[in-house]
């Protein structure tokens, strides 16, 4: 299991979000045990810095019965119900407020965990206070639990860095919220880091974030590779993609470094340990399907988490360096950050 505050580098690289030292300090100071009480402390701190700044305002619609023309007459609903008669029309139209969907949803959801058990109590105070600060913090309680279409929506507008990232965070809450209260009439979460679908694709973006933002030699991407392979049109639109988890690219050398959110690197067979096969297979075919440019170095590395053991294997498979490799999670988040940068350090002449 990774602790907390790893997982917290992995949330905020993913998300394209530096961790915020507030965030760690806390959870320094009152270490939590359940990752819901982390995200609690985490939209606490974020949404405590909007309403420091000052929550944006932005032009949302409006509709209104109104004695004065103002935007768009709704004629229909404006004779269905005789308001032209009393001196009234129904109008539709945009307003300056910070009344946004994206405020609503944070007050929402902090009012979600407010009734959490996985949530020390010191902490869910401070939520319900935070949360009357917020506009429309009085009607979400009635409002309906957003879906993935809600959260589709909200990217749709593009939002801001910060926004952006206390959006994913609201969104992980009402992934890993059941559906019911508990006897006790509080909120049910499931522990999203035992998510093995879930935490796979967060080691992967938070493994390819990384190398985007704490290096400079290698420019970072997801590359969909092309099959080296003559056959007419439609039998070869039937092979399957080959994308890449993390692709490193410098003019002198190319890296396909696969990450593999896996209990152990090695499996026993027939009282044997070996490798994984499927996974060295795949990153051969990455590495067979390449062309890289001249005087351009290929290399490929399957990353894993440490869990039972550290691996550290080294390989030429079809002419290139193959590297197998595991990453200690358990230590301070400065060795982790070194081993990764180490991963692709130039090698000495």
């Amino acid at each position: 299991m990774i602790p907390l505050p790893t997982l917290y580098y992995f949330l905020c690289y993913a998300w394209n979000r530096l961790p915020e030292p507030a965030v760690l300090q806390a959870s320094e100071a009152t270490p939590f045990h359940r990752p819901l009480a982390m995200l609690a402390q985490v939209l606490l701190h974020g949404t405590r810095r909007l309403l420091k700044t000052g929550l944006p305002r932005t032009f949302q619609p409006q509709e209104a019965e109104l004695t004065t023309l103002r935007g768009r007459v709704e004629l229909t609903p404006s004779l269905h119900r005789g308001l032209l008669e009393r001196g009234r029309a129904s109008c539709t139209f945009d307003e300056l407020t910070t009344d946004t969907p994206l405020h609503r949803l944070l007050a929402q959801t902090l009012a979600s965990l407010t009734t959490a058990a996985d949530v020390p109590p010191a902490l869910r105070r401070e939520l319900s206070q935070l949360r009357r600060r917020l506009p429309g913090a009085a009607a979400e309680t009635t409002a309906a639990r957003p879906t993935p279409a809600t959260f589709r929506e909200l990217r749709r507008q593009r939002p801001g860095n910060a926004d952006a990232f206390l959006l994913h965070v609201c969104e992980l809450v009402w992934q890993t919220a059941l559906p019911n209260p508990t006897a006790q009439g509080r909120g049910r979460f499931v522990d999203f880091h035992r998510d093995e679908v879930f935490m796979a694709r967060l080691f992967e973006q938070f493994t390819r974030n990384f190398f985007r933002r704490e290096q400079r030699r290698y420019r970072v991407y997801a590359e969909t590779i092309a099959w080296q392979a003559e056959g007419q049109t439609d039998d070869l639109a039937l092979l399957p993609t080959m994308l890449t988890d993390t692709t490193l690219e410098a003019p002198d050398q190319k890296i396909i470094l696969d990450t593999k959110y896996y209990a152990a690197a090695l499996r026993t067979r027939y009282d044997r340990q070996r490798l994984i096969a499927p996974h060295l297979y795949q990153l051969y075919a990455y590495l067979q399907n390449q062309r890289p440019a001249p005087e351009q170095a290929l290399e490929g590395i399957l990353l894993y988490p440490t869990a039972t053991q550290d691996v550290h294997l080294s390989y030429t498979l079809g002419g290139h360096p193959v590297r197998v490799v595991t990453l200690n999670l358990h230590q301070p988040w400065p060795g982790i950050a070194a081993d990764l940068l180490g991963l692709v350090a130039e090698k000495p002449a």
